[in-house]
């Protein structure tokens, strides 16, 4: 399942500001912002959390998300295996315009679902899931939805 609009690549990192140091003089054009996560995410096991430290630099188009993990009971972050560097990429992401249509077709299709974010009483609420493609290209895929006032605010941070 490869659909929607690429417009994310993300890397794990262990520390934050030495990883946003990287983008210093390589097209980071403002600072960004440092957003703490904690939340519960739902997985094949059950609900897990996940705690950490994520900032989003865009380089034109196209977001660089950079994650730093604390707690990740699901492992999706913390078992993203070290290739020596300070950065090890980990997933990239596809934003599309009907959630509803495209979660119909998640449960029929090839990649494992690895995690998403459960769905609660608002309709306006970001949405995102991770299917695990690590065994056909490498690494996961993030898919989300979110109304465009949302959309808008993180393009702007």
């Amino acid at each position: 399942m490869l659909e929607g609009r690429h417009y994310q690549n993300a890397y794990v990192c262990d520390n934050l500001e030495a990883a946003i140091d990287l983008f210093r003089g390589r097209g980071l054009t403002r600072e960004p912002m440092i957003i703490p996560v904690d939340q519960q995410v739902l997985t094949p096991q059950g609900l897990k959390r996940q705690k950490g430290r994520i900032c989003f630099i865009w380089i034109g188009e196209l977001q660089i998300e950079l994650i730093e993990n604390e707690i990740d009971e699901a492992g999706i972050y913390a078992g993203c295996q070290s290739n020596g560097g300070p950065l090890r990429f980990h997933h990239i992401c596809f934003g599309v315009d009907d959630w509803a249509d495209f979660r119909k077709r998640v449960d029929t299709q090839e990649f494992p679902l690895a995690m998403e974010r459960p769905e609660g009483d608002d309709p306006n609420a970001l949405k995102f899931l991770y299917l695990d493609a690590r065994n056909v290209l490498g690494h996961y895929i993030e898919y989300t939805w979110m109304p465009d006032a949302m959309w808008q605010q993180i393009k702007a941070m």
